[in-house]
């Protein structure tokens, strides 16, 4: 019985706490045309057993811990009983994967379960992954493993906390399956939550298909689920990639702010809603490194931490090629659709560059906006990647300062040569600039640096931990650090240390 369960209860039935729930769905997606889904019914799991359920994303969906309650979940996690209003679908899609167009995907281990409306009026998917085989799923088993089901979970609470957009996942189970990946490992499976499950993708299978009837019912649907002000505008289609652009840049601005990486940013990866999505070999910088990739597969570098800004771009750009049709007879002409799209792309480096910058101040402690901030913080990050300073460390480290000198703390983190005292002295001279009080400059400091972030190795020994003991205290004392990142916990300290030399950094596609 895990701790969820102990204190909750396993319910009095399997339809405890799920009275109402058909009224909760509507589940739009599922009545596009036939061909944009098919389908499926999750595999049953042999053993299912609920590990933990986020309070936050409960909270999201206007839910509590008593309802749905522990049994229905762990039934719905198991694949052996739908709640009432769910009708699961595997969607089609396709996407440029490493920058090669893939005709051949769509959910092969996920299945839409159906779109709750939470009682704020929100709509949420909920999505399950490791729900079995689909059509799509070519010669996989459909299968999740425990090693990835863990780092999403927990990736989706860290991100929300820190304000990344994402997707979020509402509880994660293991199972007694055995999955072969590069070792035989526990089968698990996620309930996944975001507002859409749309990617770019969708659009690029219908567009380079020749579907241009699919492809306007996909845009109308996209534009009425989420943007319905839009169609106030001349092409709808174009204002909407506008808004994909904004969204994209907002999403990766915030990643390079706190030194994340991505690691699979294939189109069919990419939310049309700017939503961090599709967890998998991801990792947060620790030495600080531009050229930090945790893909282990991806040799060349394609997807590493200074990469990002720019293939986000080049995937809108293939957005872009597929919304060309219907922004021209939105717009009368193929011409005016071009220009249409250029702009929204020209707009993404400002966009983007104005978002890291706001964050990157904030995370500096500078309030003003000054001309030189730019080369200050760009000094800062060099001198980081040249002593191999901890990023996450040295920014939470910087609000250590005592009168006009800084601490030990902020000393320890950036070495004592003359690159840093150079680059301290000019830092106290920018803050001299500043109006606020110091306590309150140290006090919005702390909101924006995380003590705590999803550090490779403290994910690993979560599952570790359950792999070899069950034991999901650790998971559970880690899901609590990351919720609340800028608040020091009391026993928490080993969660806001940098990794024991020799922690794993790269990981596989499977992860």
């Amino acid at each position: 019985m895990t701790g969820y369960q102990r204190e909750h209860g396993d319910g009095a039935g399997l339809d405890a706490g799920l009275e109402g729930f058909a009224a909760c769905f509507d589940n739009r997606y599922a009545r596009l045309p036939a061909h944009f889904f098919t389908r499926v019914a999750p595999t049953p799991r042999k053993g299912t057993r609920l590990l933990d359920v986020s309070p936050g994303c409960l909270a999201l969906l206007g839910l509590d811990a008593d309802r749905p309650g522990a049994e229905a979940l762990t039934a719905l996690l198991g694949g052996e009983r739908l709640w009432p209003g769910m009708d699961p679908i595997a969607q089609k899609y396709t996407g440029h994967q490493f920058g090669i167009y893939n005709p051949s995907l769509g959910d092969g281990r996920g299945l839409l379960l159906g779109e709750w409306l939470a009682p704020d009026g929100a709509r949420f998917d909920l999505h399950l992954k490791g729900a079995g085989v689909t059509p799509y799923s070519r010669f996989a088993d459909g299968q999740a493993v425990l090693r990835s089901s863990l780092r999403e979970y927990l990736a989706s609470e860290a991100m929300a906390a820190l304000g990344v957009p994402t997707s979020r996942a509402l509880a994660v189970a293991v199972n007694q399956e055995r999955v072969r990946r590069e070792r035989w490992e526990p089968g698990a499976t996620l309930l996944r939550v975001a507002p859409s499950h749309v990617r770019f993708g969708h659009f690029e299978w219908l567009a380079f298909g020749g579907d241009q009837p699919g492809l306007r019912k996909l845009i109308d649907y996209v534009i009425d689920g989420h943007w319905p002000h839009l169609r106030e505008y001349e092409s709808p289609t174009a204002a909407m990639f506008d808004e994909v652009v904004a969204a994209t840049a907002e999403m990766i601005a915030a990643w390079q702010a706190y030194g994340f990486v991505h690691g699979v940013m294939n189109t069919d990866n990419m939310s049309i809603l700017g939503l961090t999505f599709d967890y998998g070999p991801f990792a947060f910088q620790d030495a600080f490194d531009p050229a930090f990739n945790p893909n282990h597969t991806d040799q060349e570098g394609r997807y590493s931490y200074a990469e990002q800004p720019s293939v986000g771009l080049w995937n809108l750009s293939r957005l872009a090629s597929a919304l060309l049709g219907p922004i021209g007879e939105e717009l009368g002409g193929e011409e005016r659709a071009r220009d249409a799209l250029a702009g929204a792309l020209e707009r993404y480096g400002e966009r983007l560059n104005l978002r890291y910058g706001e964050r990157m101040r904030a995370r500096l402690g500078l309030e003003l906006e000054q001309p030189g901030d730019p080369r200050l913080l760009g000094d800062f990050l060099a001198l980081l990647q040249a002593g191999r300073c901890d990023y996450q460390l040295c920014f939470r480290a910087l609000a250590d300062w005592h009168g006009d000198e800084p601490g030990e703390r902020l000393r320890a983190a950036l070495g004592d040569g003359a690159a840093s005292r150079d680059w301290l002295s000019r830092y106290r001279d920018r803050l001299a600039m500043e109006t606020r009080a110091e306590s309150a400059r140290i006090a919005a400091m702390d909101a924006v640096n995380p003590l705590y972030v999803l550090r490779t190795h403290l994910a690993q020994r979560a599952i570790e931990a359950i792999e070899t003991s069950a034991d999901t205290a650790e998971l559970v004392r880690l899901r609590a650090c990351l919720s609340a990142p800028f608040t020091p916990q009391p026993g928490a300290e080993a969660y806001a240390s940098a990794p024991p030399a020799g922690a794993p950094v790269c990981l596989s596609c499977s992860s």
